[in-house]
């Protein structure tokens, strides 16, 4: 089994800067990709970003280029999401999850694992 803790989330205003942190813990041995969705209130989840276990591929929805970028420290088991360059509609429930395969994917159903979400709310 794999745990998926994720933090870093907060209030920011409209401009600002946050680091997310995921931490995975339990069966870690194997190389998997990660990613980073996002649910806002009445919205279905959308997809934000992924990264390959060698971190030599990533993802990125369209809506968040240039200013997220994601990376990870496989000896940590961590992956990070840094979001610069906030928008109000930025705010949303961010989850990290881990796939079973190496394939930076844009697809939930590539995901068999998901963290229980960190709030990032972004004032105007």
């Amino acid at each position: 089994q794999v745990q998926l803790v994720e933090s870093g989330g907060g209030l920011v205003q409209a401009g600002g800067s946050l680091r997310l942190s995921c931490v995975a813990s339990g069966r870690t041995s194997n190389s998997y990709a990660m990613a980073w969705f996002r649910q806002a209130p009445g919205k279905e989840r959308e997809f934000v970003t992924a990264i390959s276990w060698s971190g030599g591929t990533t993802n990125y929805a369209d809506s968040v280029k240039g200013r997220f970028t994601v990376s990870r420290d496989n000896a940590k088991n961590t992956a990070y999401l840094q979001m610069n360059n906030l928008k109000p509609e930025d705010t949303a429930v961010y989850y990290c999850a881990r796939s079973r395969l190496n394939a930076a994917s844009g697809i939930p159903r590539a995901y068999d694992y998901w963290g229980q979400g960190t709030q990032v709310t972004v004032s105007s």
